[in-house]
């Protein structure tokens, strides 16, 4: 791979990375304007609509996945998954709320066993312990009047994206187009949030500049360049490389909570921010390396 060549898809990487981490914040600032479940169907239903712009302008076709496939899928990814980040964000703060939300390969790993058959190994095994302290120190279960249902919300949004990651591994029709799948994946995920919204919260919308913003960004550059950019830069790198660039997309939402929000983590949660984040920094390590276990593998089949 030339210099060129490689420069231009660890740029899109960057780019992503940066979009998806300064979004915490922003997605925070909106919800002073709405409820978390509102914004959430707004937000993803507006990506939908600038998906399938993308999808007829890049001549993608717009057949529908099977619907056993693709309304589960939506359930997960986006009903689960962006619902509950949103509804932590609502009782957390924006910088936490993306470290606990990114501890999603983390239940992939422990997921993947009894579902996939694939053993934990390698750095995995003290990643997960790492993990496990770093999640009882933002929780700080000694204290009896710790706020936990914004930590305990964002662990659930990891939950079911690692919960769709397994559904697409063991369901995913042959041949099937990234972006026709994700369009309307979240187009069915969309509707299901919007019918919670309504049935769960006050209709209540304050369309300031800011909420226009925060709705614009998330669905222009939040959603349908994030796509591109994602699906650009996995084609040319490393499965290993881009998941390791993604990695640095919490640390910057809580970079930027603290200094946009003020959201100063304390010494506890500042320690357990930490552990996490060398834990995935460990599994990202893992991916990277090629897997030990193989000739152990191929004798026992």
């Amino acid at each position: 791979m030339t210099k060129k060549t490689s420069a231009l898809p660890l740029a899109a990487l960057g780019t992503l990375t940066l979009i998806w981490g300064y979004n915490w914040v922003i997605m925070k600032a909106a919800l002073a304007d709405s409820p978390p479940l509102i914004f959430a169907a707004l937000r993803v239903l507006g990506g939908v609509a600038v998906l399938f712009v993308v999808l007829i302008w890049l001549k993608r076709p717009l057949t529908m996945p099977p619907w056993r496939y693709v309304v589960p899928l939506g359930l997960l990814q986006t009903t689960g998954f962006v619902g509950f980040a949103l509804w932590a964000l609502q009782y957390g703060e924006a910088g936490q709320t993306a470290i606990l939300v990114y501890t999603m390969p983390i239940w992939l790993i422990i997921f993947a066993w009894p579902v996939l058959g694939e053993r934990v190994h390698g750095l995995e095994w003290p990643a997960l312990g790492m993990a496990v302290l770093g999640v009882v120190f933002i929780l700080e279960p000694w204290h009896l009047h710790h706020q936990i249902a914004g930590p305990l919300l964002a662990l659930l949004s990891g939950v079911f994206w690692a919960a769709s990651a397994l559904w697409q591994k063991r369901y995913a029709p042959p041949n099937a187009d990234l972006f026709a799948v994700t369009a309307w994946q979240m187009a069915f995920g969309g509707v299901a949030l919007a019918v919670l919204a309504l049935l769960a919260e006050p209709v209540r919308i304050d369309w300031t500049p800011l909420f226009m913003g925060a709705l614009l960004y998330n669905a222009i550059p939040g959603s349908a360049l994030a796509l591109l950019l994602w699906a650009y830069a996995v084609d040319r790198l490393p499965s290993g490389v881009a998941g390791m660039a993604t990695l640095f997309s919490p640390l910057i939402g809580v970079l930027a909570a603290w200094i946009q929000l003020g959201e100063r983590p304390g010494a506890w949660e500042g320690t357990g921010m930490a552990a996490i984040f060398l834990a995935l920094a460990l599994i990202s390590w893992q991916q990277l390396r090629p897997h030990e276990d193989l000739p152990l593998r191929a004798e026992q089949e």
